[in-house]
């Protein structure tokens, strides 16, 4: 850059050319427009007042004028070579018969679409969602639901305990309503969360991830995700619990899908059944996932009993109710006939994705 041209606006203008040479392709063709325009640049603004000046005036700041223009133009026309010099270098260094990388797309994990349709399903049907921390109390997860103190739930080899040190032994302890900490094994607990929470009725349905000592096997899994559904209000029965499942289970598969109840037995339920569906891999006849039977179970279910109710601080003899609870995994396997559960937490990104897009 020259030394100074004496005039206070040209030089102001000049202190720009500096930063020319930092600009991108987009930078140099604004900084072009700004100082070089023919409407609104700053330079021809300047020219455009030489015919206010006085002749003596007029030669000087017009040839001072010419010599920033000339070095504006030098300095916008270097930047503009060097950015395409650089820009054929980097060219120079792509070897454009390589074949190009395939790009990751994502996929909403089956079983979050399987929990997704779950929680939609019965919204429907007028339940709200509810949820609940995963780490837990001993009362919580086992005894206000009606375990016996001497369940092998309770068993460190089936539950996973954050706490380990002596539960407290008997009723009437004031520490057992608190007892040891532990990973939840079911989402059970927000049930009871929920009515205590505020008088009846209730009608929520809880996604949430659940935790056991289980082995890692084609059908277990030592994390997984749980829903559970609980209906609790003055004259429920069985045929209410019978008639919302069946209705579930036409939505979620299809409105011709067999499904049965069978008797079983739960703690915090009386009476308990599980809901069978047709095997969809085998559709009835017979296969080593749904062991030769042509039914795949997807739910326990059952009236709750009365001592959760109590427990809970619910009248049980005024009010009834039901729950259910199912692992989605098992739905998903189902569903989109995996024979292991494994195969939805390999990380299997061609399997995860084909699966994504079939439900999407």
């Amino acid at each position: 850059m020259t030394e100074a041209t004496g005039y206070p606006d040209l030089d102001a203008l000049r202190a720009r050319l500096g930063q020319i040479a930092e600009l991108d392709a987009d930078g140099v063709e604004r900084e072009r427009v700004a100082v070089l325009g023919r409407k609104q640049g700053a330079l021809t603004a300047l020219f455009k007042t030489l015919p206010s000046l006085s002749p003596e005036e007029r030669g000087p700041f017009g040839a001072a004028l010419n010599r920033v223009k000339a070095e504006f133009e030098a300095a916008l026309d270097a930047r503009t070579a060097a950015l395409a010099a650089g820009a054929a270098q980097a060219g120079e260094r792509i070897d454009l018969t390589m074949p190009g990388r395939e790009r990751w797309l994502g996929a909403e994990h089956p079983v979050t679409k399987v929990t997704r349709e779950i929680v939609d399903i019965f919204r429907s049907l007028g339940f709200a969602v509810a949820t609940g921390p995963e780490a837990e109390t001993e009362w919580l997860n086992f005894f206000a639901l009606n375990f016996p103190p001497n369940h092998p739930a309770l068993d460190l080899h089936d539950t996973l305990y954050l706490d380990v040190g002596d539960r407290p032994a008997g009723d009437d302890d004031p520490e057992r309503e608190h007892g040891r900490i532990l990973l939840r094994t079911h989402t059970s607990p927000v049930q009871i969360r929920v009515m205590q929470a505020g008088p009846p009725p209730y009608r929520v349905v809880i996604p949430g991830m659940v935790y056991r000592a289980d082995p890692f096997d084609p059908s277990h899994a030592p994390a997984f995700a749980q829903i559970e559904a609980l209906a609790v209000d003055e004259g429920i029965g069985m045929v209410d619990l019978k008639a919302t499942l069946t209705a579930f289970a036409h939505r979620f598969f299809s409105p011709t899908t067999p499904v049965r109840f069978r008797p079983s037995y739960f703690p915090f339920t009386e009476p308990s059944a599980e809901l069978d569906v047709e095997c969809q891999i085998c559709h009835g006849s017979g296969c080593p996932a749904c062991k030769q039977t042509g039914w795949m179970e997807i739910l326990g279910c059952g009236m709750v009993h009365p001592k959760v109710l109590e427990n809970a601080g619910v009248d049980s003899e005024k009010y009834s109710g039901w729950a259910f609870g199912m692992g989605p995994a098992r739905v998903a396997m189902n569903r989109y006939q995996l024979p292991d559960i494994r195969l939805l937490y390999g990380g299997d990104m061609r399997l995860l994705s084909r699966l994504g897009g079939e439900a999407s």
